[in-house]
């Protein structure tokens, strides 16, 4: 999609006036610091509230103060509690480029993280490798971390270097971002001992898309499953998880997907997997076949698709502010909400090189073309570094910084508006006049 932009308050004006999605600006609270509505870009962090979240929430406390323990099994209700895990299922499936059965919200990213690396990762003496990208999210690798010294003792003996096993790829000298050719040769390269590709989708410093389907193809070619941490993915780019053959992946709901701080996180199983009680996994509860859940025997028998791998019975009230913004987004659509995204951002990016002409103060490390990227742009300062993010907090720019020296901008296509661009170059442009002073 090629767009000219103009930088002008009448050009970004006209933008927000032409936007199909203008009307879910006013579907979300704005925080508002020292009496003045903030510009927001840290939805990468966080996801505004939605307004209607609180009547979802209202309607379980309602329920729970009318039924008690009958709210699970109650027929008056519209949401059955007993049933919940089922209702984000076609909005999941919409998002995630998947079959609904493929899908379920459950727990949070990095317990299923775990859940997903003890059915995919079986290492054996010979395949125990897992390559994975450098500087991943501490979570995530404190998760390689543990997993693999779990596994690399057996029966008492050493089955293979935790060390070794760990396949960081890293850009090359001097570039910021992987290049997918390294991904794939790397993958090549160690596929006689290979078990595991697991990557983030968008890394999270950058704000690198992965070639998902490429990165599979090649992870299977070598005999190994492909997983995907989507944290930073999931309702920011046009997924197609089942298309592509991707075997597992997880995902928070709190950032792009609006769900509230800490709120349940999903995962996605390939049909391949979902119906084959074979597969190794830690059982619990709420993943053994419904009909037979109060039977109360022994003999794990797994739920189809990804429910069997659920563990407790869902979280009614944080899964209900779940469901209020999964609503949104069935209203309207990936792929309307990524063509928004990439002229956002894109204008976003515009702006930034324009201040750059006169001096340049940043590179922006994310990827220029906007397949290789979501709603983010990583800014690396060159000058003036924390200062510069300090001035623009006190001007009502709510940004994301990162060391050593990277200002993180998430313009999310549901509440940012094209004058907000505008207006945020404005105050970086006389932050950095007076920076120079």
């Amino acid at each position: 999609m090629s767009q000219s932009y103009e930088n002008t308050l009448a050009f970004a004006k006209k933008m927000d006036q032409e936007d199909p999605l203008k009307k879910y600006r006013q579907e979300f609270h704005i925080p508002v610091i020292d009496g003045k509505q903030v510009i927001y870009y840290t939805g990468n962090s966080l996801g505004l509230q939605p307004k209607r979240t609180r009547s979802f929430i209202e309607k379980e406390l309602k329920d729970w103060e009318l039924f008690g323990v009958e709210g699970h099994f109650n027929q008056q209700k519209e949401n059955i509690w007993y049933n919940f895990h089922k209702y984000s299922k076609k909005a999941l499936a919409g998002i995630m480029g998947a079959k609904e059965e493929e899908v379920v919200s459950m727990n949070n990213l990095t317990v299923n993280l775990h859940l997903l690396m003890v059915s995919f990762y079986r290492p054996t003496a010979k395949k125990f490798k897992i390559i994975v990208e450098a500087g991943a999210f501490p979570s995530d690798q404190y998760v390689f971390e543990s997993q693999l010294n779990w596994h690399a003792f057996h029966g008492g003996n050493k089955l293979f270097d935790p060390v070794e096993a760990l396949v960081e790829i890293a850009p090359r000298e001097g570039e910021n971002t992987l290049r997918n050719e390294d991904i794939i040769n790397t993958i090549e390269k160690h596929s006689e001992e290979l078990a595991l590709v697991l990557m983030g989708g968008i890394q999270y410093y950058t704000g690198q898309f992965f070639n998902l389907k490429e990165i599979t193809e090649a992870a299977h070619k070598a005999g190994a499953y492909a997983g995907f941490d989507l944290a930073h993915a999931a309702g920011n780019m046009h997924l197609k998880l089942h298309d592509w053959d991707v075997d597992f992946a997880t995902w928070c709901t709190y950032k792009y997907l609006n769900s509230g701080p800490g709120n349940v996180s999903g995962i996605y199983v390939h049909e391949r997997f979902g119906n084959s009680p074979e597969i190794p996994r830690l059982a619990g509860w709420w993943g053994h076949k419904q009909d037979e859940r109060f039977k109360m025997k022994k003999g794990f028998i797994p739920m189809e698709g990804a429910d069997g791998w659920q563990l407790s019975n869902m979280n009614i009230i944080a899964g209900a502010a779940h469901l209020s913004s999964l609503e949104i987004f069935s209203e309207v659509g990936m792929e309307a909400l990524r063509s928004k995204s990439i002229l956002l951002t894109g204008y976003l990016e515009y702006l930034i090189k324009e201040i750059n002409k006169e001096e340049k103060i940043f590179e922006i490390i994310t990827p220029e073309n906007p397949e290789e990227r979501g709603c983010q742009l990583s800014l690396f300062t060159l000058k003036y570094g924390k200062s510069l993010f300090d001035k623009l907090m006190k001007r009502g720019v709510l940004a994301d910084w990162r060391e050593p020296d990277v200002i993180r901008l998430a313009p999310v296509p549901l509440y940012n508006t094209f004058e907000e661009q505008y207006q945020f170059a404005q105050i970086l442009k006389e932050s950095l006049a007076a920076l120079k002073q």
